[in-house]
């Protein structure tokens, strides 16, 4: 097959993936903040990456039409989100008010590897936007392709997924000295508890 054939479905999918998930979001938001503190980021990353990979996947193989079929799965996943996220904005907001540095001896206790990965898994797979935005939306673009295009151009949403998570945890070292003041924490928990506060009472009640 031309090479120019390839490329179209390809940058596609990296643009329309792209745009779906640079957001600001409650994943974006943890990874960023995984990224700032240098905690389990290769991990974190990690789960986000496969994750959307195995979303993006799922909806060019016709699952997104079984979900549609069944809304029954995104209302539970609705209100699990929702009652995850009230309660990590509200641990954010008890942060916001108590800042630490980013320190060792700061205030803020390390999360283990496994609370890092079980609290992006549960903000990956909780939250019902990403089975209609990442598995019914891509999902829909890609079988509009041509049949032997389609896994090309989830390729392009894979890659775009990789590229964005991989920027964004290990691109937040470069913060780390303007977070190493407590009032810097302050401002970005605070805003890390507008978000997931935002986000947990717009699932509540169902917008």
């Amino acid at each position: 097959m031309d090479l120019t054939a390839l490329l179209a479905p390809i940058v596609l999918g990296f643009g329309t993936g792209l745009a779906l998930i640079v957001a600001i979001g409650s994943q974006n938001a943890f990874v960023l903040r995984q990224g700032i503190r240098g905690e389990h980021v290769a991990a974190v990353v990690l789960v986000c990456s496969v994750s959307d990979a195995l979303l993006i996947a799922a909806g060019i193989a016709g699952i997104g039409a079984l979900i549609h079929a069944n809304p029954a799965v995104v209302d539970v996943a609705r209100y699990a989100g929702a009652i995850f996220l009230l309660g990590y904005g509200a641990m954010a907001a008890r942060r916001a008010i108590r800042p630490g540095a980013l320190t060792a001896s700061g205030q803020h206790p390390a999360l283990s590897a496994g609370a890092a990965i079980s609290t992006v898994l549960a903000l990956t797979w909780l939250n019902p936007h990403v089975y209609l935005d990442t598995v019914l939306l891509l999902g829909s673009v890609a079988n509009q392709q041509a049949q032997d295009l389609r896994w090309w151009f989830g390729a392009g949403a894979i890659t775009a997924s990789i590229a964005w998570f991989s920027a964004l945890g290990f691109g937040a070292r470069v913060l780390r000295p303007f977070f190493a003041r407590p009032s810097s924490w302050r401002l970005l928990d605070g805003l890390i508890a507008v978000v997931m506060l935002a986000l947990g009472v717009r699932l509540a009640i169902g917008a």
